[in-house]
């Protein structure tokens, strides 16, 4: 492997990112490290993960190098004042080692606005990516399904939708190993005029796409696997998110308390554990680690705040899953697909139409290749989120 394709494949982990960091970032990687060959930067302020790393027998032996940055992002400050004022911060100086290509991917458990500010600034857009689309793993009867946009669009139109689709598609696939994954817009009902302007027209599109499109989905059907893929702004998608974590708390404080009451709860636990084990794990959000970043270029993976070392592995592991699958070429292979005549409504390419009805624009891919201007005095875009922590 050529220097070029080996820095490809590094893996560059926020190490001050977190409500347990640099601990449970290093004690994470040096978990990851331990298995794998791949290598790890940790980019941080190099005094503080180098104590940390020396609390490890053996940490000399695995591949994992330290990236000095002297400044932190916190979890409570604003995405415009970080782009302002931190540009030696563990997360910038992460990413721009991905943009120059000195490593392949990034994860951060730190503060999610600014991980979306700096990777669309840093990183841009895959051209034919509009606005880039947090992807949540869900649990479901029938496996995981795909959720998207989990927080980082407050508002979509239409043909960004249509672009969450895909990219849902390409993670389904390749890393869920759907053959042909079933791509649902969730709605109010599932005939096909329900639901908000946004959501009727975007079901245009996705019908005559080259997409599995099974139509709507309404929110009763998203924890029975009908659909591999669910597609929805962020705003709702968050919502669901949080009303599903608040759910599974208290399902499980309560069958803590059932278990615990009494001696026949006491007994019950003990004949049932094995099984409450395996249906934990496949609840726990530590299992997936982290949730992707889709419609970047690079690979960047967000953890939850509150990561512990064993969610934080579990995060670079799905990067690394990222990188081995090439799944961005899938992505960009799978735009053009679309950016051709194989879904059409009426004349024109579907792409072309989605781009015209949007923008007003006769020429193909107009807008596409988004660029955002880092402008001091210029104010974050209203309908993209400070996206709460997932």
């Amino acid at each position: 492997m050529s220097d070029t394709e080996s820095a490809k494949m590094k893996i560059v982990v926020d190490a001050m990112g977190g409500d347990g960091a640099p601990e449970a970032v290093v004690h994470g990687a040096v978990l990851f490290a331990r298995e794998h060959d791949t290598c790890l930067v940790l980019a941080g302020v190099s005094d503080l993960v180098n104590a940390e790393l020396k609390k490890y027998d053996g940490y000399e032996d695995l591949s994992i190098e330290v990236k000095h940055a002297p400044e932190v992002v916190e979890m409570h400050d604003s995405p415009s004042k970080v782009l302002r004022s931190k540009k030696r911060s563990s997360m910038r100086i992460g990413l721009e080692m991905v943009k120059n290509g000195e490593a392949g991917a990034f994860v951060s458990a730190g503060n999610t606005g600014a991980i979306l500010a700096y990777s669309t600034i840093v990183l841009r857009l895959i051209k034919g990516i509009d606005r880039p689309a947090i992807a949540i793993q869900l649990p479901t009867l029938k496996g995981a399904s795909i959720l998207l946009d989990a927080g980082a669009n407050v508002d979509c139109k239409p043909f960004q939708l249509f672009q969450f689709g895909v990219m849902g598609h390409v993670f389904a696939k390749y890393i869920l190993d759907k053959e042909n994954p079933g791509v649902g817009l969730l709605s109010i009902g599932e005939e096909d005029c329900k639901g908000n302007e946004a959501t009727r027209e975007v079901f245009k599109y996705l019908k005559a796409s080259n997409l599995n499109f099974i139509g709507n989905l309404e929110a009763k059907e998203v924890y029975r696997g009908n659909a591999d893929v669910i597609v929805c702004d962020g705003f709702t998608g968050n919502i669901a998110l949080k009303i599903s974590e608040s759910l599974a708390e208290m399902i499980g404080k309560n069958l803590k308390g059932l278990f615990t009451s009494s001696i026949a709860g006491k007994l019950s636990y003990l004949l049932l554990r094995s099984q409450l084990e395996k249906f934990k794990k496949t609840v726990d959000y530590s299992e997936t680690g982290g949730a992707p970043l889709l419609g970047v270029k690079g690979v960047c993976i967000i953890a939850h705040g509150s990561s512990s070392p064993k969610a934080i592995k579990n995060a670079i592991r799905r990067a690394k899953e990222f990188l081995d699958k090439n799944i961005n070429e899938h992505i960009r292979d799978d735009i053009e697909s679309n950016l051709n005549d194989h879904g059409q409504i009426g004349k024109g390419s579907l792409w072309k139409q989605i781009k015209g009805i949007a923008f007003g624009a006769d020429e193909l891919g107009k807008g596409c290749d988004t660029t955002v201007e880092e402008k001091s005095d210029k104010k974050p875009d209203s309908n993209q989120s400070e996206a709460p922590k997932i």
